[in-house]
């Protein structure tokens, strides 16, 4: 639970601890392609000439805030007169090229007008902000972008899926089961036909036929993996609904005249929450497990949107190369949080399980 809350956090904050907290942590810087953890770099963060507009905490915290820099890799520089002369890093093998760029250009992203006067400003200016040593903790992807922050944004993916996928099943796999199993007769044999219809059916198959009709997208992703999982909860209500539709208080609830839908759903739901609980916890991690498997089948969220899944696809080939960390990072993070998940289902079992409360006291 403690590390589900962790994750959590990161998912919630965002951009806002990210070490790239541009859009989609999709800062490429291509000649920084395939660097290991850990590997560090001094950058000249020359001015980009758009204006970006002032954004505030809760609008950089959810959607990232564009880069007013760009980021350029250097081994060395020196100032001659009014620029700045950097040695730019162009790769491990080959020698670093050199390049002058205007001081006023750097700072301001405006064409030099005229000699400027300000030239000893300017160089402070350049020394204390601008020219910074950035640190690739988890090391760089493919296409020279932050591993560190692509995983962090991709929580927020995962999370998003399996809530969504949840709630969409629930409300679906509740509301049928409990018809099913209250009303019987036709209509119960009508709705368990069509679970177990759906029951036959392989989740990953049917997740990727709605995708089909649904289209490729986040919000696709959502529908398509809940409409695949409601079967289970709308089996599992069903059952406790038949279980409980008998006994006494709901007999005098029918006798007091109490109308079906408050039988439902202030009678029996009520009672049956447990077991549900359960399954939605384990439904969680399976929603994680579809939408990483859609992902790398290419029908989850695209790019450049970070998702786990993806990440794995774009770099498995890499495993039996020297950079194997560029897939197994993102697949020990699906695996840490399945399992997480996992140890709350069994937990929760074990919480709402009387009998084996009673057998251990």
């Amino acid at each position: 639970m403690g590390f589900i809350i962790f994750v959590l956090v990161i998912a919630i904050l965002g951009y806002f601890i990210m070490p790239d907290s541009t859009p989609r942590a999709n800062d490429m810087i291509i000649q920084l392609s395939i660097k290991k953890p850990g590997s560090k770099f001094l950058m000249l963060r020359v001015r980009k000439v758009e204006c970006a507009d002032t954004i505030g905490f809760f609008t950089k915290m959810l959607y990232g805030e564009p880069d007013l820099y760009r980021n350029i890799p250097i081994t060395g520089y020196y100032f001659i007169g009014d620029s700045i002369y950097v040695d730019q890093y162009i790769g491990d093998e080959d020698k670093p090229e050199k390049k002058a760029y205007n001081l006023i250009e750097v700072v301001t992203g405006q064409k030099p007008r005229g000699k400027s006067e300000n030239v000893a400003v300017l160089k402070k200016q350049i020394i204390d902000h601008q020219l910074v040593y950035k640190t690739f903790w988890f090391g760089t992807d493919m296409y020279g972008r932050d591993m560190l922050s692509r995983l962090m944004l991709g929580t927020r993916i995962s999370l998003s899926v399996g809530l969504m996928s949840v709630i969409i099943s629930m409300l679906l796999g509740i509301t049928i089961g409990a018809m099913a199993g209250y009303f019987g007769g036709w209509i119960d044999a009508s709705l368990s036909w069509l679970m177990n219809i759906l029951w036959s059916l392989p989740a990953l198959l049917l997740v990727i036929a709605i995708s089909f009709a649904l289209g490729k997208g986040l919000w696709q992703i959502f529908i398509a993996v809940g409409l695949s999982m409601w079967v289970e909860v709308g089996r599992l209500v069903r059952g406790q609904v038949l279980s409980l539709k008998q006994v006494e208080y709901i007999e005098a609830a029918r006798a007091l005249g109490f109308s079906n839908t408050r039988i439902i759903t202030k009678h029996i739901l009520p009672n049956i929450i447990g077991p549900i609980l359960v399954l939605a916890s384990s439904n969680f991690a399976a929603a994680i497990l579809l939408e990483a498997g859609l992902s790398f089948l290419g029908f989850g969220a695209q790019p450049p949107m970070p998702t786990w899944g993806g990440m794995i696809k774009d770099h498995y080939g890499y495993i039996i190369m020297d950079s194997a960390y560029l897939a197994v990072l993102p697949g020990l993070a699906i695996m840490l949080l399945v399992y997480a998940f996992n140890l709350v289902t069994i937990g929760l079992r074990d919480a709402f399980d009387i009998k084996s409360q009673s057998t251990r006291f």
